[in-house]
This record gives structure tokens, C-alpha cells and sequence, in this order.
């Protein structure tokens, strides 16, 4: 989950996301108290579930350790494979509308000639 977190494109999706979710708190205050409860409801069942989970966590941590290993080689490939991962969304955007631009000029230059 931490490789995956720090995916240069996931990272930054998440840090947009972040910054619109706290921007419409700020925006808009009745939004606000509705995340604020759904905040502290999150909260509350993440400690429950953690100190349930937690015993048996515990028991297959070798099989987890495992499965993390074997994960962590198929994002590797996968980054190999995906460059794209890499980039930050602001990034891939920008390379987007650069190609798009590039193809529209292409375009209209071929039906002018």
C-alpha cells in the first residue's frame, strides 16, 4: 500500500483530491460539519477495527509479508511497463493537452493544404 501511495501519480491525485475536499469544507460551512461527523465516524471505526484486526494480523503476518513481497515486484514491472505511474497528474495533464494541440495544429495544416 506505502509503494502504491507513492506512486508519483497516485500521490499527486490524492494531494488534488485533498485540496478540493478541504477547499468545499472551507466553502461551504453545512458541508463542513457533515464531513466533520463523518470524519470522527471513520476515526472511531478505524480504531475499533484496528484493535480487532490487530490479533489476527499478527497470525499471518508471514503470509502477508509474502503477498507484500510478490506485490511489490509486480509494481515494479508494472512501473517499468507504465511509465505514466511515474508522473504527476499535473504532468500527464500538461503532456495531454501539449499532444492534443500538436495533433488539432497537424490536423488543421493538412485541411489548409
Amino acid at each position: 500500500v506505502k509503494e502504491v501511495a507513492n506512486l508519483s501519480l497516485v500521490s499527486s491525485a490524492c494531494d488534488v483530491v485533498s485540496a478540493a475536499y478541504a477547499s468545499t469544507k472551507e466553502s461551504h460551512p453545512y458541508l463542513r460539519s457533515v464531513c466533520d461527523a463523518a470524519e470522527k465516524g471513520v476515526q472511531s471505526v478505524t480504531e475499533a477495527t484496528a484493535s480487532c484486526v490487530q490479533p489476527v494480523l499478527a497470525t499471518l503476518e508471514p503470509h502477508v509479508a509474502a503477498a507484500s513481497e510478490y506485490a511489490s515486484k509486480g509494481l515494479d514491472k508494472l512501473g517499468e511497463k507504465l511509465p505514466l505511474l511515474q508522473k504527476p497528474v499535473e504532468q500527464i495533464l500538461s503532456d495531454t493537452k501539449e499532444l492534443v494541440s500538436s495533433r488539432v495544429a497537424e490536423v488543421k495544416e493538412a485541411v489548409s493544404s
